[in-house]
């Protein structure tokens, strides 16, 4: 085909690539938060784990767009230059779904085939030597596209779905106005983020997968036994590690009411997402080599404020309302300062002592997270002081009080594992007797080269 000219009389030292660009990056931003206002509705462990790294893909691709509107005349002005609020009002068309299984239809499928098509049509009607770039951006966008859309296949051959007939219309008439997208959409009213201006509102709590319910309350001696005990230290990790997909269910939040906040706070969001969710799988991995799955172990909640929401009869659509700047400053404080920072020392001793036992698959799961960790703590420290701002408080004010919030919790989470410690340990009680069966299931798979005289540190919280 002719290539398509990028100047005219109009034109002036911008091609008009620097137009399609910033709507390739509304429409991919767009994409991102379609996975966040929905994604709480997704039970399955695998698909968590999917559009988990979706959310980072989509981080990525923005990025890579941003780098390229950069290049231009205009350099940073580019990459947030103004879009048309018809691109808006397309991508709110698909965010207020009739169901979640016709958003996921509309955004893996109805808006992931559209912009395909727009990157292939910009493809074929560019320069091949003058803008190569884009093409190559272009080209391994479309790449990262199909492998999306591979993940709703997959999907839809275990839950099958048909799109809402009246939805799907209503998509189509919709894009044919827009011309395809095959052309920039002219800049009369300018466009707000995806779902800013709808009613539209998150999941309350993330669904668990059905059958994930803890069929008895076996937790405390595992707490109880963790400063004396290897084997329960190996299996609080592995256990703690997969309870941490309940962050990257939280972060989906985040993120969509986040807006706001500059795009490179979103983009540090997304990857500290996308590493939660794999410590959520580390966690389930390593217990699947040793014969245990969620069933077992039960995949419960960290916030039990509210009701669980477990796929099946008594789940539920209950929704929340948006994060306000002082919740979002306190979600980051709490995980970045407290949490995360206050793990360090019990996570390094758990490296060193699997690897001194011979499980070098726990030494190894331990150590990428504390390398993901130190990533996610210089996060909190780059980003609180302008959430502080944000709210009213005082920029620095998260680094006295996370030192004094750390000592307060790790106070009483001392006190409960002592109390915990002190717990008959009756073996007719439901709860020590399926503790006990886990750490034999796991010294069965690979016993550990146990220190009987050593004990380390209790958990902070």
């Amino acid at each position: 085909m002719n290539a398509r000219s990028q100047v005219d009389s109009v034109t002036g030292k911008k091609p008009l690539v620097v137009a399609f660009l910033s709507d390739w990056q509304y429409l991919e931003r767009s994409f991102q938060r379609l996975i966040c206002a929905w994604g709480r509705w997704i039970a399955d462990w695998e698909d968590k784990v999917a559009i988990s790294r979706h959310v980072w893909e989509q981080a990525e691709a923005v990025q890579r767009l941003r780098d390229r509107s950069c290049e231009f005349l205009g350099s940073h002005q580019n990459v947030d230059a103004p879009v048309s609020a018809e691109l808006e009002r397309f991508v709110n068309l698909v965010l207020l779904a009739p169901s979640a299984e016709d958003a996921f239809n509309g955004t893996y499928q109805l808006l992931l085939d559209a912009m395909v098509r727009a990157y292939v049509n910009y493809v074929e009607h560019a320069h091949p030597v003058h803008d190569a770039p884009t093409i190559a951006l272009v080209q391994d966008l479309v790449r990262i596209k199909e492998q999306q859309r591979l993940w709703l296949r997959e999907r839809r051959r275990r839950r099958p779905h048909v799109t809402d007939s009246s939805y799907a219309a209503q998509f189509r008439v919709t894009l044919a106005g827009l011309g395809e997208l095959s052309n920039p959409v002219p800049v009369r009213d300018e466009a707000l983020p995806a779902g800013v201006r709808t009613g539209f509102r998150l999941l309350s709590k993330a669904r668990h997968p059905a059958g994930s319910e803890p069929r008895c309350d076996w937790t405390p001696f595992m707490y109880g036994d963790f400063a004396y005990d290897l084997e329960a230290r190996r299996l609080f990790w592995c256990y703690g590690y997969m309870r941490e997909m309940n962050l990257a269910e939280d972060q989906l939040r985040w993120i969509y009411d986040a807006w706001q906040m500059p795009w490179e706070f979103i983009r540090d969001l997304s990857r500290h997402l996308w590493d939660e969710s794999r410590h959520g799988d580390s966690g389930r991995s390593r217990l699947l080599d040793f014969g245990i799955d969620l069933p077992d172990v039960g995949y419960s909640y960290y916030d039990q404020s509210m009701p669980p929401n477990f796929e099946g009869p008594d789940s539920n659509g209950e929704r929340c309302e948006p994060l306000s700047p002082e919740q979002l400053y306190e979600q980051v404080f709490s995980i970045g300062m407290v949490a995360e920072t206050g793990h360090f020392t019990v996570k390094k001793e758990a490296y060193d002592d699997f690897k001194a036992a011979g499980d070098l698959e726990s030494a190894e799961m331990v150590l990428f997270d504390i390398i993901d960790e130190t990533s996610h703590v210089q996060y909190a420290h780059k980003w609180l002081p302008l959430l502080a701002e944000r709210c009213g408080r005082a920029p620095q004010e998260f680094r006295a009080r996370g030192a004094i919030e750390r000592d307060r919790i790790a106070e009483d989470a001392a006190k409960r594992q002592a109390e915990a410690h002190a717990l008959p340990r009756d073996p007719s009680s439901a709860g020590f007797k399926h503790y006990q069966s886990l750490l034999a299931r796991m010294r069965n798979h690979q016993p550990l080269k146990v220190d009987p005289n050593l004990t380390r540190s209790p958990l902070p919280m």
